[in-house]
């Protein structure tokens, strides 16, 4: 009797517990030079919450010029996207993946990877550990998205969100997200080249071979900064389309990419998620 309860005493003693886990997380945060503003009210958010932040300095993509920048092909960039690159999108994709480099050489096991214009909260690392609990493999789970459309869940967390995949893309985003450092290596190969906007190609599971998810609802908020975007507005968009007819590749890459986000959900079979009592 007396040593059953021992067992169950090293057992307890062996599983940490969530805010002990919390403090093993490091959230790294991109954010240019020339927005010390928005670094200084996540920091104020992150003595609130007793969070640690780490800054990854953004690559500020106007100041690179087409020829110098690597791993990027402009071909290749239209074909799949019918238009040209702006260089805010550029500058996003190399600072992210400068996160990725900072988070694996770093050792730790877990990294949430946010863009300045999001808000922390209390809640925001136990729920997106319990996230990336609920699910399994080399993985990554995105906590925000602009939209979910055909939302087919998988698992729900021991935070009682839900997380799954979407029958309809891209959801838009790379605002914040959750990763493991199996998943963090293989993205920076997976990556390169340059083929797509950041947040397409992060949430593109069947092509870079991590395993993909979202949160059905978003677990962190954007601040006032979002309106004030450092990438590219609609306009900018719009003046880097080519005419309808030089975009068919891109018409058909999408419709092509569609099948294989269907066929992505639809193979992601519901996972059961076993508590730290069991």
């Amino acid at each position: 009797m007396i040593l059953e309860r021992a067992n169950r005493i090293v057992q307890c003693a062996e599983i940490p517990s969530a805010d002990i886990l919390a403090q093993h997380v490091r959230i790294y945060v991109i954010n240019l030079d020339r927005s010390p503003e928005r670094w200084e009210r996540l920091c104020g958010q992150a003595a609130q919450y007793g969070m640690s932040i780490t800054r990854i300095p953004a690559i500020d993509g106007s100041t690179i010029l087409e020829c110098d920048r690597v791993d990027f092909q402009q071909r290749q960039f239209v074909y799949h996207n019918g238009r040209k690159l702006l260089a805010g999108e550029y500058g996003c994709y190399r600072s992210h993946l400068l996160a990725l480099q900072q988070f694996v050489a770093s050792g730790d096991k877990m990294a949430i990877i946010m863009e300045d214009d999001v808000e922390l909260n209390h809640r925001l690392i136990p729920r997106a550990l319990a996230a990336m609990d609920s699910v399994c493999g080399a993985r990554l789970v995105k906590l925000v998205n602009h939209r979910l459309v055909g939302f087919k869940p998988i698992s729900e967390t021991a935070e009682s969100d839900v997380v799954g995949r979407c029958m309809h893309g891209p959801q838009g985003s790379a605002a914040c997200y959750i990763v493991n450092r199996k998943a963090a290596k293989r993205l920076l190969v997976s990556l390169k080249p340059m083929l797509l906007p950041y947040d397409v190609a992060l949430e593109r599971g069947w092509s870079t071979g991590v395993e993909t998810f979202s949160t059905l609802e978003n677990l962190a908020d954007f601040s006032p900064f979002r309106a004030d975007t450092t990438i590219g507005k609609r306009v900018h968009y719009r003046a880097a389309k080519r005419h309808f007819l030089l975009r068919l590749t891109a018409h058909w890459f999408r419709t092509c990419d569609q099948l294989r986000r269907w066929a992505y959900t639809v193979k992601a079979k519901p996972q059961l998620v076993v508590s730290a009592e069991r």
